[in-house]
């Protein structure tokens, strides 16, 4: 096992602590433990500590800034692309509005829905009937007839879809959650 296989090997072995969360220095005391060599490496540029969710955007917000660029690898169909803004392969961008910086990742569908800016789609997931903004929306998930969702982290394979009437929704969503609104 070579470098990051040895750190995601580790990472898989770890349990949660008393706060629920995977500590990294569990899992680098565990590799000293297997004999792993362990260093460190100073690096130029911005950093951040993406422990809230408003750094999560923030840092997403940043990246989108620094490194989308324009391109079109899927399917755009009575849609405008505006800006800066990546879709992936096999994604289908139907009767839709993305505005950039944005990322869609591959085998997605956007359907008759707005993706604004600052705003990272996930690969496989479902977009219909919605419109989301500055916002980080992980692998797998589905958002449906949702009106307005706004500065929102939603988990891997999390589903989001509206049963009454709202005008606008903040959540931070975890991996595999439902939620009906």
């Amino acid at each position: 096992m070579e470098g990051y296989d040895r750190v995601f090997g580790i990472i898989e072995e770890l349990k949660p602590s008393w706060r629920g969360e995977l500590e990294i220095t569990n899992a680098i005391q565990l590799m000293l433990d297997r004999g792993y060599s362990v260093g460190y490496e100073v690096l130029e540029g911005w950093w951040f500590d993406v422990g809230k969710s408003d750094d999560v955007l923030a840092v997403n917000a940043r990246v989108l800034d620094e490194k989308a660029r324009e391109r079109i690898e899927g399917e755009i169909a009575s849609s405008k692309i505006e800006g800066r803004v990546e879709v992936g392969k096999g994604t289908k961008v139907l009767n839709s509005v993305v505005r950039g910086p944005s990322v869609i990742g591959e085998n997605c569908l956007i359907e008759n829905s707005y993706i604004g800016p600052y705003t990272s789609v996930g690969r496989n997931s479902k977009i219909v009937n919605s419109s989301i903004e500055y916002s980080v929306i992980l692998e797998g998930a589905q958002i449906i007839d949702v009106e307005r969702l706004e500065e929102s982290l939603i988990g891997r394979n999390a589903k989001v879809t509206k049963n009454r009437e709202r005008r606008f929704i903040r959540l931070n969503l975890g991996d595999y959650s439902e939620v009906s609104i």
